[in-house]
């Protein structure tokens, strides 16, 4: 979900062009899958299209590749090494919960979904807002 929401939210910010965005577990479960369709049928219900996105899984081979790296929660926080100059808790963002998991909706019912779709916009909007921050820092002056 929080791929789908951030490609949109940078999309809208006009910084597509400027920032790329990746999602996969750390673990191989649903690999090539397409999401949970509770969690798809909650973003269509609110205007994003999933259809594209399919589970993949992190390969820390590649972590360089990578300028930040977002867990959803403390235990792929720990898959990942912990925290580091590159690698943070995607809610550290969040002004309401800073440093709080990401709920798994998986288990509970559809409200859970609408639940983490609103962590994830909210959280979204505020990465976007400090990307685009950064990124003009980082640009020439004319």
């Amino acid at each position: 979900m929080a791929h789908v929401v951030l490609e949109a939210r940078l999309a809208e910010a006009g910084l597509d062009d400027r920032v790329s965005v990746d999602s996969s577990g750390t673990g191989d479960w649903h690999v090539g899958r397409p999401m949970d369709s509770r969690a798809a049928g909650t973003l269509s219900g609110a205007g994003y299209d999933p259809s594209r996105h399919r589970a993949q899984q992190y390969d820390a081979s590649g972590a360089d590749a990578y300028d930040l790296v977002l867990a959803m929660d403390h235990d792929n926080l720990a898959d990942l090494g912990g925290r580091s100059a590159r690698v943070a808790l995607f809610r550290d963002l969040d002004p309401v919960g800073t440093g709080e998991d990401v709920p798994d909706p998986y288990y509970g019912g559809d409200d859970g979904f609408t639940e983490v779709l609103a962590m994830v916009e909210r959280t979204s909007d505020a990465l976007v807002t400090e990307l685009t921050a950064a990124l003009a820092a980082d640009s020439p002056q004319t």
